[in-house]
C-alpha cells in the first residue's frame, strides 16, 4: 500500500471494513477459523463411541484417546489464535510505530508456520489412527462421517495456515516506506555531526533562541538633517563601495554644505583711489 508500512496505510486513518475483508490474509484467517470449528466440533460431537459395557467413551480413531484429544486441542487453540490475529488485523493500521508493526508481522509469520506444522502432524496422526481402526470396534459405523470430516479439514488447514505465513512474509518484505516511516530519522537540531546550525525560517514573532527572526531596519537610519532638502542629498552609491542591497531613499551627505556666505570686504579695508594713485608716479 502506497505511503504505508508492512501492508497497511498511515496510522490515524479511518477504519475501513471493506478494505479489511478484501485482504487475502484476513480471508485466510476466517477460512482457518471455520476449519478449526469443523475439526474440533466433529470430534467433540461424534468422535466418541460408547463401549460395550456402556460406562466408558472410546475414541473413534482406533480407540486411541490421544488422537481425539490432540484433534480437539489443536482445533480449539487454532480457533482462539484466529480470533486473536483477526483482532490484530483490525488494530494493525492504527499502530504508528514501525518497530511494533514489524514485531506483529514477524509473530504472524512464526505463529502461522507453527500452526501449519501442528495441522500437518494432526492430519497424519488422525489419518493413521483411522486407517488402523478395526471395523468390529464400530459395527454400526457411528460417527464415520464426522471422523472423515475432521481428517479432511485438518488437511485443508495445513494450506490455509501456510498461506498466512507466506502472506505475512510478503508483508515483511514490503517493509516500511522510507519517505514516511524512516526508523533512522534524526532531528537536525539534535545532530551533533552537522557543521552548522539548521536554517530556521524567519518569523514575525519574538525569537528567544536567536535562531532567526525578521530583520527590522532602525527607525533613524535614513533620517535627514533638520532643514536640509531631500533633493540635495547624495545617493547611497556615492558613499558605499558596494551596491545597495535594495532600493533606498537618498542618504545624507557625510558633510552637509555650509549655508553661510562669505561677507563682502568693507569699504574701510579697501584703499581709496587717491591713495592708490599716490603709490604710482
Amino acid at each position: 500500500m502506497e505511503g504505508g508500512a508492512y501492508g497497511a496505510g498511515k496510522a490515524g486513518g479511518a477504519f475501513d471494513p471493506h478494505t479489511l475483508v478484501r485482504q487475502p490474509h484476513t480471508i485466510l484467517r476466517v477460512v482457518s477459523w471455520v476449519f478449526s470449528i469443523v475439526v474440533f466440533g466433529s470430534i467433540v460431537n461424534e468422535g466418541y463411541l460408547n463401549s460395550n459395557s456402556g460406562g466408558e467413551q472410546l475414541c473413534i480413531y482406533n480407540h486411541n484417546p490421544s488422537a481425539c484429544s490432540y484433534g480437539v486441542a489443536v482445533g480449539v487453540l487454532a480457533f482462539l489464535t484466529c480470533l486473536l490475529y483477526l483482532a490484530l488485523d483490525v488494530y494493525f493500521p492504527q499502530i504508528s510505530s514501525v518497530k511494533d508493526r514489524k514485531k506483529a508481522v514477524l509473530s504472524d509469520i512464526g505463529v502461522s508456520a507453527f500452526w501449519a506444522f501442528l495441522w500437518f502432524v494432526g492430519f497424519c496422526f488422525l489419518a493413521n489412527q483411522w486407517q488402523v481402526s478395526k471395523p468390529k470396534d464400530n459395527p454400526m459405523n457411528e460417527g464415520t462421517d464426522a471422523a472423515r470430516a475432521a481428517i479432511t479439514f485438518s488437511f485443508f488447514s495445513i494450506f490455509t495456515w501456510a498461506g498466512q505465513a507466506v502472506l505475512a512474509f510478503q508483508r515483511y518484505q514490503i517493509g516500511a516506506d522510507s519517505a514516511l516511516f524512516s526508523q533512522d530519522y534524526m532531528d537536525p537540531s539534535q545532530d551533533s555531526s552537522m557543521p552548522y546550525a539548521p536554517y530556521v525560517e524567519p518569523s514575525a514573532g519574538p525569537d528567544p533562541a536567536g535562531m532567526g527572526g525578521t530583520y527590522q531596519q532602525p527607525a533613524n537610519a535614513f533620517d535627514t538633517a533638520p532643514g536640509l532638502p531631500v533633493t540635495g542629498l547624495l545617493s547611497c552609491s556615492d558613499h558605499l563601495p558596494l551596491a545597495c542591497p535594495r532600493p533606498v531613499p537618498s542618504c545624507p551627505p557625510p558633510f552637509p554644505p555650509a549655508h553661510t556666505q562669505t561677507p563682502a570686504p568693507s569699504q574701510a579695508a579697501l584703499p581709496s583711489a587717491s591713495a592708490a594713485s599716490g603709490l604710482f608716479p
